[in-house]
């Protein structure tokens, strides 16, 4: 199997997520097609039990007048959740990522799912959804949920412990390097096509015919 990579982000500007009133480190993230299986609603539910003083981000198109579960989501969500609709812009949302103070992901199914991988190549602190495909992507220095009491529950304990965030950055950027760096991604794609070169005879093909 050979996953998914990313680009890892170093720097990003400031100035993109201020155009929505966003400060660095003053905010979660969370960038999911408006799917049950991607655990929004719990997401929302969870974040919204209280005031944080700092806002849930959330990306993607969300129409509550034609789709029950877009409008169940709208209406789980307190007054510090921003729906910022879909965005399309490569740079923004690296910049989303990068200056978020963790990045929540829900997803139930899948394998090497590319917003997780996104998020660990941006040093994003990770709190997702307990399965196995998410625990092997994230890696040991994430944190896990199962639904949206475990989940207020680690919110809440992130925000008294914001060291542990620090150390939730560095794994993050260890685990992307490990794994899922695009050089590793493609030297291995370059092996598994160097295979069935060596074990493909082209010696009786005429020309034109490989």
């Amino acid at each position: 199997m050979i996953p998914y990579g990313a680009t890892p982000v170093l720097a990003a500007p400031v100035r993109l997520i201020q155009r929505y009133g966003l400060n660095p480190k003053n905010y979660y993230i969370l960038v999911a097609r408006p799917e049950p299986e991607n655990s929004i609603l719990e997401i929302v539910r969870a974040y919204s039990l209280k005031r944080r003083g700092i806002p849930l981000v959330v990306l993607g198109s969300y129409v509550p007048k034609s789709n029950r579960y877009h409008r169940a989501v709208m209406y789980a969500a307190g007054p510090e959740v921003k729906f910022l609709g879909s965005v399309y812009d490569g740079d923004l949302v690296k910049a989303l990522r990068f200056h978020a103070k963790a990045y929540l992901h829900g997803h139930t199914v899948g394998g090497t799912n590319p917003s997780l991988v996104e998020a660990l190549a941006a040093g994003n602190a990770v709190i997702a959804r307990d399965n196995r495909f998410n625990r092997w992507v994230a890696g040991q220095g994430a944190r896990y949920f199962t639904g949206s009491d475990d989940l207020a529950e680690i919110i809440d304990l992130l925000e008294s412990e914001p060291s542990s965030l620090r150390i939730m950055e560095a794994e993050s950027r260890k685990r992307h390097v490990e794994a899922f760096t695009q050089d590793k991604i493609l030297s291995a794609y370059e092996e598994l096509l160097l295979q069935f070169a060596h074990a493909r005879d082209f010696s009786s093909c005429d020309v034109g015919t490989v």
